[in-house]
């Protein structure tokens, strides 16, 4: 069993180890730039814009970890203070900071390549690294400007050292988990957790867990929650709030602990892990490998991942499915990626085992991950989770730059984000502000509210918030649609068309694109003092 190197032999592994690392991160990152090329100077998009990007840019204007411009949602500051110093050595702009998040995403690659590697054998880690960075939610989030990512490549770290026995490695790196995104938490809780029962458990069970002569070194993997403690600490010091503002916690923790969205909120992250954008084929795949007998070589049989590091990652999924099943107001894909890669190496790793034409069977997956990020599927999904994010973004600038053209001292009528992206020049949308008039959404009730106070805006800037499929799976199954409108806010918007009608102007511009649209309605006072003019 490989473990962490002391002394001499530590010495001596540095270098190379340095070399052959500082390789495959310039590998991995030029990889990475290139694919994303077409996509490093859109404006920033919806979470980006609302939350992330204004916390950087108060931390890098002002030296504050609590934002001022935006209310603060408590989130540890190590990735928006890794956005301010970018800023500050190459100046702000969106290709320096999709180009430091792809430094993020090339840092989580690279950790989740070399725990493959030291789990299983070299082709595996290959394998599992390119699905990973082509899985669409994993590709989408390597150049936003979420705290995601980050957390997942941290965790990778962590994970590869206390797998390593590295107990003040393991430390760090869940600590810096941690302090990129609190759930990261969960992983060192999780697996401290796991040793604690393997106290209890009787001998005959110990290839399950982690080996008996690790388990006094268990405390260190508590070492993580003393800098997320201080982080809160000073958080309420500063603002009087512990885990964020009042509406954030109730959105996000009070709201969500229901007793039948948990189940429901559960059955969706078991398919985000297991099934989501492709990953079904890998599952599949996975158990119909296991119907098989393992390969040998040269009279070898191939050997498996080790069943206690095997369970030491069920350990940590567990602990993810559990508590993201309860929390989190909107049930987002990229909140699971610190475990989905390592089902991914998991299955991996089982088909290298078992399955002889097993690169086919990856390749096969691979290509259905870059099919999966140029193409909806037939339900609705959060649209950062495939290219269909660059979409919404092209069509809010094109329909932003004609408001600035045609309407440009016009007072607007909109929702979150665009009421950010029309009233913040920096978000790369409109280069003044726009007085805004806002409202929650598009639906019937909003728009009357709307139309009873129109003297208060000349122009509607309009759009879908919400993907809605040309032909969704399940539209007529009534009891869903009540239980998504009733746990997980979903709701129907008016078309264009219904909003001009009900607020009594005309549409002067309007773009769709796959289960998208954007709209901007002029009120008929509006377009006849333009045109007297």
């Amino acid at each position: 069993m490989r473990a962490c190197p002391s002394g001499g032999a530590r010495a001596r592994q540095v270098p190379s180890v340095w070399a052959q690392d500082l390789l495959l991160f310039a590998l991995f990152f030029a990889a990475l730039m290139l694919l994303h090329a077409p996509l490093l100077r859109l404006p920033y998009f919806w979470d980006e814009a609302g939350y992330y990007i204004p916390a950087a840019r108060d931390l890098y204007l002002t030296d504050t970890l609590i934002p001022h411009s935006t209310p603060s949602n408590a989130h540890p500051p190590l990735v928006m203070a890794w956005l301010a110093l970018s800023w500050r050595v190459a100046g702000y702009s969106p290709l320096v900071t999709r180009t430091a998040m792809l430094a993020v995403a090339t840092f989580s690659l690279l950790g989740l390549f070399r725990l493959a590697r030291f789990c299983a054998d070299l082709p595996v880690a290959w394998a599992t690294t390119v699905v990973a960075a082509l899985y669409p939610v994993f590709f989408t989030q390597s150049s936003l400007a979420h705290v995601d990512l980050a957390a997942a490549g941290f965790t990778f770290w962590g994970l590869k050292a206390y797998l390593e026995d590295c107990p003040w490695r393991q430390a760090l790196w869940f600590s810096l988990a941690a302090l990129a995104k609190e759930t990261a938490i969960l992983a060192p809780l999780a697996l401290f957790g796991w040793e604690a029962l393997a106290h209890l458990a009787r001998p005959r069970w110990e290839e399950f867990f982690t080996p008996a002569e690790r388990r006094s070194r268990a405390l260190f993997l508590l070492v993580p929650v003393f800098p997320l403690v201080c982080w809160y600490g000073y958080h309420y010091a500063k603002t009087g709030f512990l885990f964020g503002n009042p509406e954030f916690l109730r959105y996000n923790v009070t709201a969500t602990l229901n007793p039948l969205r948990i189940p429901l909120a559960l059955a969706l992250r078991f398919w985000q892990v297991f099934g989501y954008f492709g990953l079904y084929l890998l599952t599949v795949a996975g158990l119909l490998a296991m119907r098989r007998p393992p390969l040998t070589a040269n009279g070898d049989v191939r050997p498996r991942i080790p069943i206690w590091m095997q369970m030491a990652f069920l350990a940590v999924l567990a602990a993810y499915l559990g508590f993201m099943s309860a929390v989190g107001g909107a049930v987002l894909a990229r909140y699971m990626l610190p475990v989905v890669p390592l089902v991914m190496l998991v299955i991996v790793s089982t088909l290298w085992r078992r399955v002889r034409y097993w690169r086919l069977v990856v390749g096969l997956v691979a290509a259905a991950f870059v099919a999966a990020l140029f193409t909806n599927p037939p339900y609705g999904f959060a649209i950062e989770d495939n290219l269909a994010y660059r979409d919404y973004v092209m069509m809010h600038a094109e329909a932003e730059r004609f408001l600035a053209l045609r309407y440009p001292h016009a007072r607007v009528l909109t929702a979150w984000p665009a009421s950010d992206e029309l009233s913040r020049p920096w978000l790369g949308y409109v280069s003044r502000p726009f007085p805004v008039v806002r409202i929650e959404d598009f639906t019937a009730s909003q728009v009357a509210i709307a139309a009873a106070a129109s003297n208060q805006f000349d122009v509607a800037l309009v759009f879908s918030t919400k993907y809605q499929p040309a032909r969704p799976l399940l539209e007529d199954w009534l009891p869903w649609q009540t239980l998504k409108e009733k746990y997980f806010g979903y709701h129907r918007d008016l078309t264009p068309e219904e909003i001009a009608a009900q607020l009594g102007g005309k549409i002067v511009f309007q773009k769709n694109s796959d289960g998208q649209w954007v709209a901007v309605i002029a009120l008929e006072r509006e377009e006849n003092a333009r045109l007297e003019r």
